[in-house]
């Protein structure tokens, strides 16, 4: 777990990823309700969530595209460690770090909105699921390229027209017909979808599809972005 451990040591001690990590996350839980509560009775910080899973994975994933402009994939590559526990140990890193904001940013939310955020438990499922499709849409996305800067500037107009897309920012209901039905391949889509069937009082398995799809997603992003090793 060598690389686990080195995962969070090498984030951590960059004092500008610990306030990127805490900064965003935290300011969301405090957001009041607004927008069309109708629409999705929820804090604002919780309708965005995703979006900001999204902007702290590219952050997370960076690191993976970093060793491979720097070599250190080729130099793993003569060592006993596999590239694939290499990734691995990596991903969980990543998946250790969104599931503990997550954690953080639900208890905000019951203290400071209380019954106003509806059916924490269920949430915190649907942002977890959603925390492994981002890390992988982000690890997909830098192995498209061999800049880091063209790539996490590129990533962040993506982030935003996939949220929009995606129903994050308004009802997908106001967009045109076709644009609805090609939102139904972005990951935002079920994301929303999950939060809107927890919303409307559906329970766990009611919220089957969308996690499957999630998951999906995640495997496939993940598949991608584990291709090109160097």
């Amino acid at each position: 777990m060598t690389v686990f451990k080195f995962v969070f040591k090498r984030y951590f001690r960059n004092l500008s990823n610990v306030i990127f990590l805490g900064l965003l996350p935290i300011a969301a839980a405090f957001l009041p309700i607004g927008g069309t509560p109708e629409w999705i009775p929820l804090p604002l910080g919780f309708q965005y969530y995703g979006l900001i899973q999204l902007l702290i994975a590219a952050r997370l994933a960076e690191v993976i595209m970093e060793d491979r402009i720097n070599k250190i994939l080729l130099r793993i590559g003569v060592t006993p460690m596999t590239h694939l526990q290499y990734l691995w140990q990596n991903l969980l890193a990543f998946s250790a770090i969104l599931t503990g904001v997550n954690v953080i940013v639900m208890i905000l939310g019951i203290v400071v909105h209380g019954d106003a955020l509806i059916s924490p438990g269920l949430l915190f499922i649907i942002f977890t699921v959603f925390s492994m499709t981002s890390i992988g849409f982000a690890l997909a996305w830098y192995s498209l390229f061999r800049n880091k800067e063209t790539a996490f500037s590129l990533l962040g107009g993506v982030i935003i027209l996939i949220s929009m897309l995606g129903g994050v920012m308004w009802p997908i209901q106001i967009m045109p017909p076709l644009i609805q039905r090609l939102a139904m391949l972005l990951p935002t889509y079920w994301l929303m979808e999950g939060i809107l069937i927890v919303v409307k009082g559906g329970g766990f398995i009611d919220l089957m599809q969308p996690l499957a799809l999630m998951a999906m997603f995640s495997l496939g992003f993940i598949i991608l972005g584990s291709r090109r090793r160097i």
